[in-house]
């Protein structure tokens, strides 16, 4: 019988909605964590610290165990662990003697889920016999950002009916998904991806300056994104003075909207586009969108900074790996896994700095977001170095 590989693809979208899921759900609660369970904002930010940094350990590990595993068994494993985290998010908080590290555990055991997600997706697509990966590849990334937008919009509308002291009851709804996608992962074909072993080691890697550029890519690019979309809601909701429902309705919502939107327009006209060029100056609005939310004093312009901020940083991650990849096409797995590891650092770093900045400023989360500059700051200088670096090798 022919195998159906539109299983496949629709289990590895409800792997990206999870992943979406895992990374946004949190942060909506940073404001209800901290006024539930008195715990100060600086540690709240460890909260996205640890997400992150658990990925990114499971990026390294998944590299060199999925092929010996097996790919059905740890995709499957990544639904089991993203259900159990969710599920332990709304019960261990009130087991635990500390609520931070009930919350703590399960977020990690949720980046577990997430992790394998983000390392196994992607080339289970790869592999399946299509006659358009271009096409299929792009929408499944896109998942993430519209998964983003459904679980803010919809939990915003959860919290608009309920009450936002039944947000335990809506993350044991999320775990719903990737507990259905377990079956969907056991039931649909995979085909492995072939490894011809011909990739670059780490070592040599290593010894290429524009792999280093792109690794600093990666961080900032990791860091511009996350300390805006983690703590939007937070910020909508304190700095600028709006409600709940419409702090994470405009500022986390709209930030993956413009994201997502970010990402089909290069998707579908990149390859008209100057991709160095056009990350600079994407870098160059994100700065402006930092400094508007940073600095203003008008609330309308600050929410469009945020909201903007979404657009500005869609590109950054996968115009990282494209000109790197482009470089050095010899890359390999190392390449990949070494650049979603900065990727995540970025993200673990990026939130935590702007979260400890707020506490220790009386937690003003403006003076927050003032440091976060630093991130698109450092990104716009690097790519003018690969831009000068490409002149010089022209002529």
């Amino acid at each position: 019988m022919a195998k159906n590989y539109k299983k496949t693809l629709t289990a590895c979208y409800l792997g990206f909605i999870t992943q979406a899921i895992a990374a946004n759900f949190a942060p909506l609660l940073f404001l209800k964590f901290h006024n539930e369970y008195n715990i100060p904002l600086g540690k709240i930010a460890l909260i996205s610290t640890v997400f992150f940094l658990a990925q990114l350990v499971v990026d390294v590990l998944c590299s060199y165990f999925a092929d010996r595993i097996g790919y059905r068994k740890c995709v499957i494993a990544s639904e089991v662990c993203s259900a159990m985290g969710l599920i332990g998010l709304a019960f261990l908080p009130e087991l635990l003697p500390n609520p931070l590290a009930g919350i703590i555990v399960s977020v990690m055991i949720y980046a577990v889920g997430s992790g394998l997600i983000e390392v196994l997706c992607s080339p289970i697509v790869e592999a399946c016999p299509f006659d358009h990966k271009e096409a299929a590849m792009s929408l499944l990334h896109s998942f993430y950002c519209w998964g983003s937008v459904g679980v803010i919009l919809l939990s915003t509308i959860f919290f608009a009916v309920f009450g936002i002291n039944s947000w335990k009851w809506l993350a044991c709804i999320w775990a719903l998904i990737p507990l259905y996608n377990i079956y969907n992962f056991a039931a649909c074909p995979i085909e492995h991806p072939a490894d011809d072993g011909k990739g670059m080691k780490i070592r040599n890697l290593l010894q290429v300056p524009l792999f280093w550029l792109s690794i600093i890519l990666m961080v900032c690019a990791g860091a511009s994104e996350l300390s805006m979309a983690q703590w939007a809601s937070a910020y909508t909701e304190s700095a600028l003075g709006l409600s709940k429902a419409m702090g994470d309705l405009a500022g986390p919502c709209m930030f993956a909207v413009t994201m997502g939107i970010s990402r089909v327009i290069s998707g579908k006209y990149g390859s008209k586009l100057d991709l160095m060029k056009f990350m600079a100056g994407s870098g160059c609005l994100c700065l402006l969108c930092y400094v508007a939310a940073s600095i203003s004093d008008n609330p309308v312009l600050g929410l469009i900074g945020c909201i903007i901020c979404g657009f500005s940083v869609g590109i950054m991650w996968p115009g990282t790996i494209s000109i790197c990849s482009g470089h050095l096409p010899d890359g390999g797995t190392a390449m990949f896994a070494l650049l979603a590891m900065a990727g995540d650092l970025g993200g673990a770093f990026g939130p935590g700095l702007v979260g400890n900045v707020t506490q220790n400023a009386g937690n003003n989360l403006k003076k927050g977001m003032l440091v976060g500059c630093i991130f698109p700051l450092v990104l716009i200088l690097s790519l003018l170095i690969l831009i000068k670096l490409r002149k010089t090798k022209k002529s």
